[in-house]
């Protein structure tokens, strides 16, 4: 049976997916487990027991073939799959990933807001960081998630979802393996469903990066998603992420490329018009960040660090368009460590 909201009428199911999350995978199952709530668990090639424990806890395990290649898309797509073979009369879907853990209340909170908006297919609400001081790399993920409630265009990788929208887009493309929530979201707006997020929390999600080069490795896997995401709906009236590419090209590549390549012939003056443009750019952020109410310490840390993301961005971008000519698998991008190896 799936759990029903109280007075309501509606039943709220649970799809967590997870790969080599270690503790983290505990605290979100934890999070999500009641007597009677339908629960599914799906695994894409873990070997740290996370299959174990979710059994151990109750849930539905779906384990991935690897015979395929992994993503998150692919894995909500079995666990929604397996969601309707066992309780085909749920109302609403609520996505979670194993790094993440659901906040008391909010699954009736979520189902509320869609029982009571008609017009509204899939909706969310804040996510916060477990530890935003343990790393600057924490906090960094903390502001992004912060977002001014109300209609939005994408709702990220934890949402609630009417079964009836999921099956009427048809699901994730399995192929997108980063961004993949944004992709649904366009396809999920261009059928006259909005996308909302409600101001109540809902999840607390648990970044744990501890080093440089799994912050690297993480914008490396955004540019990948900007390109093939903007391949698929860039020349649609969305233009989704065209304008993100159009920046990662101009300032990862095309203005340090051009004004370096100048500078021998200029005496170094294109070098320090190049750090100039990047001050201007930085500036910019970090006005912005203070409107927002950041802290100036917080508002610098944002800016810095976006300014110089353009060039693992670029990196991913390039690898994207790299895959795509020569025809390779778009396999997952992988950038921080099981916690259980922490």
């Amino acid at each position: 049976m799936i759990v029903m909201i109280p007075n309501s009428g509606w039943s709220v199911a649970v799809v967590a997916i997870g790969r080599n999350e270690g503790e983290r995978l505990k605290s979100c199952l934890e999070s999500t487990v009641e007597p009677g709530r339908t629960v599914v668990y799906v695994d894409s090639g873990s070997n740290d027991g996370s299959v174990d424990y979710a059994r151990s806890m109750g849930c539905i395990v779906v384990r991935l073939d690897d015979s395929r290649p992994f993503s998150a898309a692919r894995a909500r797509n079995e666990g929604f799959a397996c969601v309707m073979k066992h309780d085909p009369a749920v109302s609403f879907v609520q996505f979670v990933d194993g790094d993440c853990e659901l906040v008391n209340g909010w699954l009736e909170v979520g189902a509320g807001a869609l029982s009571k908006q008609e017009h509204v297919g899939v909706v969310c609400g804040h996510v916060r960081e477990v530890n935003p001081g343990g790393s600057v790399y924490n906090k960094l993920c903390n502001l992004e998630w912060q977002q001014t409630p109300g209609i939005i265009l994408t709702a990220g990788g934890r949402f609630m979802i009417r079964a009836e929208v999921f099956n009427e887009v048809g699901g994730f493309r399995e192929e997108v393996i980063a961004a993949e929530d944004d992709e649904f979201c366009v396809r999920v707006r261009r059928l006259g469903w909005k996308v909302m997020m409600v101001d109540a929390p809902m999840a607390l999600h648990d970044a744990d990066m501890k080093h440089f080069s799994e912050w690297w490795r993480r914008a490396f896997r955004t540019g990948h998603a900007y390109g093939h995401v903007a391949a698929l709906h860039g020349k649609t009236d969305d233009r989704y992420f065209v304008d993100d590419c159009r920046r990662i090209w101009i300032w990862g590549l095309i203005l340090p490329i051009t004004l370096l390549a100048l500078a021998p012939f200029t005496m170094g003056i294109t070098a320090a018009i190049l750090l100039g443009l990047y001050a201007v750019q930085f500036d910019k952020i970090y006005i912005r960040g203070r409107k927002r109410g950041w802290t100036k310490p917080d508002a610098r840390i944002y800016a810095f660090f976006t300014v110089i993301a353009k060039f693992p961005m670029l990196e991913g971008l390039v690898a994207y368009h790299k895959r795509k000519w020569l025809g390779q698998s778009m396999t997952i991008i992988e950038y921080k460590r099981s916690s259980a190896g922490s």
